[in-house]
């Protein structure tokens, strides 16, 4: 049976997703097709690539993204995300799709044009680092002719990428939307963020019936997009909100031997 894994972007809140990846570990779950955006193309690369949870969370944990050392200079964008591709290449055994031990499907957007771009072989990490190039703070990437940034933008949670190779889908979406308050909209970035949240859900939600099931913790909508703090909080979250779901998983067929 083939079982897909789909996670969403979502910024800092993505770490989730590596919770949730512990707790599929733990029931036996054998992932054969991932697809993801933003955050949730960089953990879905890794997990792709056959590192382990706890590397990856290991990972998250030192990569220092708003240190000086990576701030961008006559590029439009607070963070140069180029700076990045060293960090990522350890991972990898080659700089491409084919090297990857799952299929993986990633999405980005075309800046210049508006376009929305699947990625799913050829040249791994330069488009992994555009899926999660977040518009205004980090720097466009090139690749090819032309460049890209964030593909939370126009598919943030990219179930329709594998849906038709897969028996069943898991979809992991870290982006809960509730209404606020207006004292909640204190800072310009959070109406940009308010807005940003506004458009991906209304997207995101439409595509839940084609999982058959959604993990998409709840708590998370105390913890910022661009927050870098409590990442140990938004693992467990992730892995919490995962082994319930598990433990009632309506349409989702478990592996054989947790039956």
């Amino acid at each position: 049976m083939n079982t897909g894994l789909v996670l969403s972007g979502g910024g800092f809140r993505g770490i989730a997703h590596i919770g949730v990846i512990k707790a599929l570990d733990e029931y036996g779950f054998e992932i054969t097709h991932i697809s993801g955006t933003s955050a949730g193309a960089i953990i879905g690369a890794l997990y792709s690539g056959g590192v382990d949870w706890k590397q990856i969370l290991e990972f998250i944990k030192q990569i220092n993204i708003f240190s000086i050392n990576n701030y961008a200079v006559g590029k439009p964008g607070f963070v140069d995300t180029e700076k990045f591709y060293n960090k990522f290449s350890e991972f990898f055994s080659a700089d491409n799709f084919e090297s990857l031990k799952i299929p993986l499907f990633i999405t980005a957007t075309n800046i210049l044009d508006g376009s929305l771009k699947v990625f799913s072989e050829g040249e791994l990490i330069r488009p992994l680092l555009a899926s999660a190039a977040f518009p205004g703070v980090f720097t466009p990437i090139k690749i090819a002719d032309s460049y890209y940034v964030d593909g939370g933008a126009l598919n943030n949670f990219p179930v329709d990428l594998i849906k038709n190779y897969c028996d069943q889908i898991i979809g992991v979406y870290v982006n809960p939307f509730l209404k606020i308050e207006l004292d909640e909209l204190k800072h310009s970035y959070n109406v940009l963020e308010r807005a940003y949240k506004i458009r991906s859900a209304m997207d995101a939600l439409s595509k839940f019936g084609d999982c058959n099931l959604v993990i998409s913790p709840k708590d998370l909508i105390n913890h910022s997009t661009f927050s870098i703090n409590d990442v140990d909080a938004v693992f467990d979250l992730g892995y919490q909100a995962a082994i319930k779901a598990l433990k009632n998983p309506d349409n989702l067929q478990l592996p054989k031997e947790d039956s």
